[in-house]
């Protein structure tokens, strides 16, 4: 049996663009993601870890995000895009 150290959770969607002057990711979602939901976002330069305070689906507040949808959300780090996000 293996073990990982690092487990990642499961990865939920993908950065597909980053609004550095408000801070604000936009997130091609694989999977649902909530209001609430502890997330890590993973890349090259990028490793790290927050719960998702609000997100934006067409400029309107949401509490709940579904597969397929493109979702802006408040990251508290720089990210880039490629980055990969995990829901832990």
């Amino acid at each position: 049996m293996i073990i990982l150290a690092d487990d990642m959770g499961k990865e939920v969607g993908e950065i597909t663009h980053y609004f550095s002057h408000i801070n604000v990711a936009v997130v091609k979602l694989s999977d649902t993601l909530n209001t609430g939901d502890k997330v890590r976002i993973k890349g090259h330069t990028t490793d790290f870890e927050q719960v998702i305070d609000s997100m934006q689906v067409d400029h309107a507040k949401v509490e709940k995000a579904e597969k397929g949808k493109e979702i802006g959300m408040k990251v508290k780090e720089r990210v880039r895009e490629g980055d990969k996000l995990f829901k832990q």
